[in-house]
Formats: C-alpha cells, sequence, structure tokens
C-alpha cells in the first residue's frame, strides 16, 4: 500500500506541474460552461430546446471534462514509458497493482476536484440565469461522477500503456469527440433516434451522461439504474482490463 501511494503522489505531483493539465482539465470544462448557458439563453423559449438548460448542461460538461482526465492519463504513462524510469521501478518490488493503482487514484483526485469545481460553477450559473438546480442532486452527481471517472482513467491507462506518447493523444482526441456527440453531451440523442440513437446505446458514454443528469434532477428511476449499471459494469471491466493490459506489457518489457 505504501509503495502505491508513494507512486499515486509522485503522479500527481507531475500531473500538478503541467500547466495544461490546469487549462483542459479544470478551465475548459468551465469554458464550455459558460458559452453553452449564454446560447441557451439565446435561444427562444419556444424552441423548447432543453440540452442546454443548466442543469441539463452541468451534467454534460462533467463527463466532457473527464475526457480530459483520460488524456492526461494516456499523457502521464506513455511519457513515463518512452523513457527508462518504468523500466528502473520494474526492477524495484512493486508489483503490477501498484503502478495501475498509482496512476488511478491521483487521476481520481483530479476528477473529485474537476466534478466539484464544475458543479459548483453550475450552482452560481443557475442562481445567476434564474434556474433552480438541486445542491443536493450536485452532491450526488459529484459522487456518482466517481464511477465514469473510473472507466476513462482505465481507458487513457490502456491507451498510454498500448501507444507511445505521440499516438496515444490522437487517440484519445478521437475518443474524446466520439464521447463527446455519442453521449449526448451537446445534443439531445433521444430526441434525436435513428441510427445515432441506436450508436450511442451501445457505448457506455451517453450512459455515463445519462446517471449524472439523472441524479443532478434527483430522478432515480428504471432508466437511472440501467445507466447506472451499465456504467457500473464497464467501469469495473476497464479497471481490470487496464490491470492486464499493464501487466502483460511490463512483463514484455522486462524480457
Amino acid at each position: 500500500m505504501n509503495r502505491t501511494l508513494c507512486f499515486a503522489k509522485r503522479n500527481l505531483i507531475e500531473v500538478s506541474r503541467d500547466a495544461l493539465s490546469y487549462i483542459f482539465c479544470m478551465a475548459f470544462p468551465l469554458v464550455m460552461l459558460v458559452i453553452m448557458t449564454v446560447v441557451n439563453e439565446s435561444i427562444p423559449k419556444e424552441a423548447g430546446m432543453t440540452v442546454f438548460r443548466i442543469d441539463n448542461l452541468t451534467g454534460g460538461v462533467c463527463i466532457f471534462g473527464q475526457s480530459f482526465v483520460m488524456l492526461f492519463t494516456a499523457l502521464s504513462v506513455s511519457k513515463d514509458r518512452s523513457g527508462s524510469f518504468l523500466v528502473r521501478l520494474y526492477a524495484s518490488p512493486m508489483k503490477s497493482r501498484d503502478f495501475t493503482n498509482g496512476y488511478i487514484l491521483p487521476m481520481l483526485l483530479v476528477a473529485l476536484t474537476q466534478a466539484v469545481i464544475t458543479m459548483a460553477a453550475g450552482l452560481i450559473i443557475s442562481l445567476i440565469v434564474d434556474h433552480e438546480i438541486s445542491v443536493s442532486g450536485l452532491f450526488i452527481g459529484a459522487v456518482l461522477l466517481m464511477v465514469s471517472a473510473v472507466f476513462f482513467i482505465s481507458s487513457g491507462l490502456i491507451f498510454g500503456t498500448l501507444f507511445n506518447q505521440n499516438a496515444a493523444p490522437g487517440l484519445c482526441s478521437v475518443v474524446i469527440s466520439l464521447g463527446s456527440f455519442i453521449g449526448a453531451v451537446w445534443f439531445d440523442a433521444e430526441a434525436t433516434g435513428g441510427l445515432i440513437l441506436k450508436i450511442a446505446k451501445c457505448l457506455p458514454f451517453i450512459y455515463c451522461t445519462k446517471i449524472i443528469r439523472y441524479a443532478i434532477k434527483l430522478e432515480f428511476e428504471k432508466d437511472f439504474l440501467i445507466s447506472l449499471a451499465v456504467v457500473l459494469a464497464c467501469s469495473a471491466t476497464f479497471a481490470v482490463l487496464a490491470s492486464i493490459v499493464f501487466k502483460t506489457k511490463m512483463r514484455a518489457d522486462l524480457k
């Protein structure tokens, strides 16, 4: 456990030293929250468009922000693998689970900080635009965001393990674009229907967005439970897969 915590502390320090992590993981979601709120306020009420309403938008932007946590996880792992840092550590008593947990734990802290900041900004904006939003819903949403965070962080760990520091960010960018589009962050997939909705339902992104939006609205009905079950299953699967992939790569590097 001490080995994991020491490695996690090191990784947290490395992320905190990167100015881009503050821009993309903290500032960019806030900027999008403000911009989309301005867009929503410019849309005539008669249009009946609700996806950019602050109670819907806050949850969507939180998931959008977590995709950048995935990106920085991939960057951190691929950067360590590109040099001799990890190879030297492989000679230590550390096991593969110490490495994977050492990457996941600090990024979970980053994701939690991001969630709290975004939720707080959503609450402030709701007061400005005079649209009621539940404080308890925001709190529950912030807690549930840790479930989806495991999925995104584990995905980043897999990308960082399998690809170098040049390829990993590009692949993560594809996932960010796909996740924000198919994940119904910027549009109502249910209203769109058709092929887009069918594709969206085959991927975990839309379920990540759903559970946060339902939580913020304090709507814990059947669709919420189904979405939560899907995200829990995906998070557990990807966490195990990330551990297996890293362990396999670690053994290959030691040969």
